[in-house]
């Protein structure tokens, strides 16, 4: 079964949207104080006097119970964006990950190392969380070919996504750098324009 599967599993079962939330927050609480390895669906339970048994039925897998978690409280960041200018898409959606930046941040990197270390995670998180920013990034890249903006064969256009996503992740690591929530309307402007307009 898939994650989105799971996850409309659990809402078909008996707990409340209610109940659902109070189980979600339990384990962001475990996350944020412990990361991946602190989250156990004992833990949960516990926290939240609910039985292992009713999570596993509802979620399955501690990966899939924790995606759930992650993905209830995320919108698609980059969903909704369309200026008609290709310039003004990426700086709005530069703006508006300048604005989640802090919040998302702290939650990302408590399941980072994880991430890499368990495949099952990496899965759930690719499906759930990561695959419909890429798939709204490359929408904002397709709509500009598709409006003559830039050329269909520019090699640069596969690399937005994952450059786009990938400064975010470490752009904390580089402070000294980027210290203010410009960072990425400068990264859009220094240096994916001139990349996707190059030829034009």
């Amino acid at each position: 079964m898939s994650t989105q599967a799971a996850t409309a599993a659990a809402r078909r079962g008996k707990l409340t949207p209610e109940r659902e939330t109070e189980l979600y927050d339990a384990v962001l609480g475990l996350l944020r104080e412990g990361g991946y390895d602190a989250v156990t669906m004992e833990g949960v339970a516990a926290r939240t006097k609910c039985g292992k048994a009713t999570l596993y039925r509802q979620w399955g897998t501690k990966p899939k119970l924790v995606t759930a978690a992650l993905a209830q409280r995320r919108c698609v960041l980059f969903s909704g964006i369309d200026t008609g200018s290709l310039a003004d898409d990426l700086r709005e959606a530069a703006r508006v990950a300048a604005s989640r930046r802090e919040r998302d941040a702290e939650l990302m990197e408590a399941v980072a190392q994880a991430y890499i270390q368990h495949p099952d995670l990496r899965a759930a998180l690719r499906e759930t969380v990561i695959a419909p920013e890429i798939a709204a990034l490359d929408g904002l890249v397709a709509r500009a070919v598709e409006r003559g903006e830039i050329a269909a064969d520019n090699a640069a256009i596969g690399f937005v996504a994952p450059c786009f996503l990938g400064l975010l992740r470490v752009e904390r690591l580089f402070e000294e750098r980027f210290e203010d929530a410009s960072a990425m309307r400068s990264f859009v402007d220094a240096v994916l324009l001139p990349a996707l307009y190059a030829g034009k």
